[in-house]
């Protein structure tokens, strides 16, 4: 009688906790748009002003996923290959940016090319006047790619150290080159590894607000509009429809990266 019970009781807490800070919520967030009508629910799509934003957020997205690939990749191939010095100390060093909250990674790049920085003191020493690009589109892809890139380098490294180099081998012995090795092992190889930490590098950019918070004065992306609607305004029932379009738009590619990955016959 005991055990039947066990069960429930230790599950009662994880069950209490799903409900208060994540199904509730979640429900709320989806009935909010209904009080203005249903029309609210593609306000993203109607509207010139959201949909901008909403372009800017996947436009942004988009580049640095694929800048954050091609790097990632061309590092984890060297690193994994090739003997390189201190290459722990230096995969360590590489990875650091990890432990930065977006708020310090755009704080990095307002040093760099913001108004006081230093791009901005050498131009103006120069007599070509203070030119910045930390509040701009620029910035906003210097930042997301720092963020990105150690995790993206990361991956690659772990999974160019796991594949079989007979491949290789085998490919150069019938006189392939470097470019058909790349093109017929390393790309298939790796399409796996592309598409997964594709997805997340993408949805990460989606939905990031600490560097679009300090860096977005002149591109606005989704994440800030949502802010701002929701706390300088208090138009609850438009920031959870904006809310709801970028959470769709984020869950979509995850699960078809998912699906990608389960399904090889789709990679090839």
């Amino acid at each position: 009688m005991q055990r039947k019970y066990l069960l429930p009781l230790c599950s009662a807490p994880a069950v209490a906790f799903f409900a208060a800070f994540w199904l509730l919520p979640a429900a709320q967030l989806l009935a909010l748009p209904a009080q203005e009508g249903m029309h609210t629910y593609w306000v993203v799509l109607t509207s010139g002003r959201y949909l901008q934003a909403l372009l800017q957020t996947l436009l942004l997205s988009a580049i640095v996923t694929l800048a954050t690939l091609i790097l990632g990749a061309m590092v984890g191939i060297v690193m994994a290959r090739y003997r390189v010095p201190a290459k722990r100390l230096l995969l360590s060093l590489m990875t650091l940016p990890l432990s930065f909250p977006g708020v310090i990674v755009g704080f990095f790049i307002i040093l760099l090319g913001g108004r006081q920085g230093l791009l901005a003191q050498i131009t103006q020493g120069l007599g070509l006047g203070r030119v910045t690009f930390a509040y701009g589109l620029l910035g906003l892809f210097l930042a997301y790619l720092y963020f990105s890139l150690p995790r993206a380098i990361a991956t690659y490294t772990a999974a160019a150290e796991s594949i079989d180099q007979n491949l290789e081998e085998a490919a150069r012995s019938c006189g392939a080159s470097r470019w058909a090795v790349a093109r017929d092992v390393w790309i298939p190889e790796l399409a796996p590894t592309s598409l997964s930490c594709g997805a997340i590098v993408f949805a990460t950019s989606m939905g990031a607000f600490g560097t679009a918070f300090t860096l977005s004065s002149r591109y606005e992306v989704l994440p800030i509009t949502i802010y701002n609607e929701f706390t300088n305004y208090a138009n609850f029932t438009l920031a959870a429809s904006l809310s709801i379009s970028l959470g769709l738009l984020t869950w979509f590619t995850l699960w078809m990266a998912r699906r990608l990955v389960r399904d090889p016959s789709v990679i090839a």
